[in-house]
């Protein structure tokens, strides 16, 4: 006890045997110990851990040269004194002599401690906007924004577009895009950033369809404006958008590849009059064709060629890149034959060799061959027998779509059509139907619908049977099911295009992506 007591101090001792009321025992005085002194300092003292080690009855000094690795081939004292005394050893030492050490808790280094807001972006959709907003506030102040589908460009634009809201408010923000689906997507997307991101109230105007134009009061906020309406309520009214492009410092317009066609033009220029107005597109297929490097070309000059192209570093093509890193499914892509094709006249030929798109009389009377649509109800069973549960159909034309859905129907499948003629609320129901989480398989056909604005995650398959020489529209097709883990989607989907013999068709996700690339270089 004299050890302890000349550890503890003469103070300190005198304190405990005034207490005592006489000389304190050696219990008391171990419990004070373990308080009062710092053994982890008192073990890695040389000098003071010889001494300590000296106090150690014998048996003790060989029990604790055993626990330390001694093989008892030397004198356990020695052993001990010898020994290096890693911060380890210390640790095992003092333990032996009953001392409570606390392990240290591995620290988690500052900079892992992440807090993640509820509206992130991924990192590759980050820096695509950022580099996206340098074009849009200087020079031209106009840019498209090149994502693949899948990849949440509605979502990448929407947080530019709050961006833009909380630094130059109160301000207006135009987003135009055509149909329902894409701009009903846009306003519920808007709505679910703004109230993560937002920093005052702010309204979100649906103007399409049978919605009042009416925009008199309205200064500040989104409005999500339909084409078609645009257009027709600037005819009626000369001075709706003009009024409209006075409030407006920045316009979007979703699918920007249809933006010079000359009624959206005009829409365009309309709205952005002001020189700090900016103008932004949104497109996965940055062009207007696959042939028509004119059009193409128009296309580029109006964004004054200023285009930003997701990167990510270490790849040349970011689809091949976002495949493997799980933002995009794995496509397996193939093709499939109709053992009898059409039999095209030298007319059909030449107009087909012509044409930017397949004209609508080959269409139509390839929707009525028995082998081909044979071959595409094969294809859906098929796909239904590999266990995908939601299979999306692109049919050839309103007549085929329904064609397909009825047969698939009188099979006993759930089979369900939507097309430009179906009503809103038979759209809204198939389509809510489609995305549900229901485990019955369901077969969704379309035509000229879903293309674009569609967003069904749980979609792994699509049968493309409507033939195209349009890149634009084969990309949308294919884009519908190729949202992958990352993004709420799946590991791998499937892409069958049924195609005939006699008729062109595409087959690669990655290479569409950078189709329209020398279009846009700066000369």
């Amino acid at each position: 006890m004299d050890y302890i007591r000349r550890h503890l101090g003469k103070e300190l001792c005198g304190l405990l045997d005034l207490i005592e009321g006489g000389t304190a025992g050696d219990e008391r005085l171990r419990a004070v110990a373990a308080i009062a002194i710092d053994a982890e300092l008192l073990v890695a003292d040389e000098d003071e851990r010889a001494v300590l080690l000296g106090l150690v009855p014998g048996p003790k000094q060989a029990e604790l040269a055993q626990r330390l690795g001694s093989l008892g081939d030397e004198q356990p004292l020695h052993y001990l004194h010898t020994l290096k005394w890693t911060p380890d050893e210390r640790r095992k030492l003092l333990e032996f002599l009953g001392f409570t050490v606390e392990r240290a808790q591995p620290q988690v280094p500052a900079y892992k401690r992440e807090t993640a807001p509820d509206y992130a972006l991924f990192p590759h959709q980050l820096r695509a906007a950022r580099r996206t907003k340098e074009l849009l506030y200087d020079g031209p102040r106009r840019a498209v924004l090149h994502l693949p589908t899948g990849v949440g460009k509605t979502r990448t634009g929407m947080s530019m577009i709050c961006d833009h809201l909380r630094q130059y408010g109160p301000t207006l923000v135009v987003w135009l895009a055509h149909g329902q689906e894409l701009l009903e997507q846009a306003a519920a997307e808007f709505e679910r950033a703004w109230s993560k991101v937002g920093d005052r109230p702010l309204p979100v105007l649906r103007v399409w369809g049978s919605a009042s134009p009416d925009l008199a009061n309205v200064t500040d906020g989104l409005i999500v404006l339909g084409l078609e309406k645009a257009v027709s309520t600037a005819k009626s009214d000369p001075q709706f958008l003009r009024t409209l492009a006075t409030r407006t410092t920045l316009t979007v317009f979703d699918e920007a590849h249809q933006i010079i066609a000359p009624t959206f033009q005009g829409v365009v220029d309309d709205l952005t009059v002001r020189q700090d107005s900016s103008l932004l597109g949104l497109t996965a297929t940055p062009g207007r064709t696959w042939a028509d490097i004119a059009k193409d070309e128009e296309l580029a000059d109006f964004f004054s060629r200023q285009k930003v192209m997701l990167e990510i570093e270490g790849y040349t093509n970011p689809v091949t890149a976002l495949i493997d890193q799980g933002y995009l499914a794995k496509p397996i892509m193939r093709t499939v034959a109709a053992e009898a094709g059409m039999h095209l006249s030298a007319r059909d030929q030449q107009n087909l060799a012509r044409a930017f798109e397949i004209p609508d009389s080959i269409i139509a009377e390839l929707a009525k061959d028995k082998q081909w649509n044979l071959k595409v109800v094969q294809t859906i069973m098929e796909l239904l027998e590999k266990q995908h549960r939601r299979i999306l159909v692109f049919a050839a034309s309103v007549h085929h779509c329904r064609l397909i859905a009825s047969v698939l129907s009188a099979a006993g499948l759930d089979a369900v059509f939507v097309t430009g003629e179906s009503s809103p609320r038979h759209r809204s129901d198939a389509i809510r139907r489609f995305k549900s989480a229901a485990r019955r398989p369901m077969i969704l056909c379309n035509f000229g619908v879903l293309t674009t604005g569609f967003d069904a995650p749980a979609a792994s398959a699509a049968v493309i049977a409507r033939p195209t020489k349009s890149l634009v529209l084969y990309s949308q097709m294919v884009g519908r099911v190729i949202r992958g883990p990352k993004a709420g989607g799946t590991e791998t989907c499937e892409i069958v295009t049924v195609v005939d013999p006699e008729l062109p068709g595409f087959g690669d996700v990655a290479e569409a992506f950078t189709n329209w690339e020398d279009v846009w270089e700066t000369a």
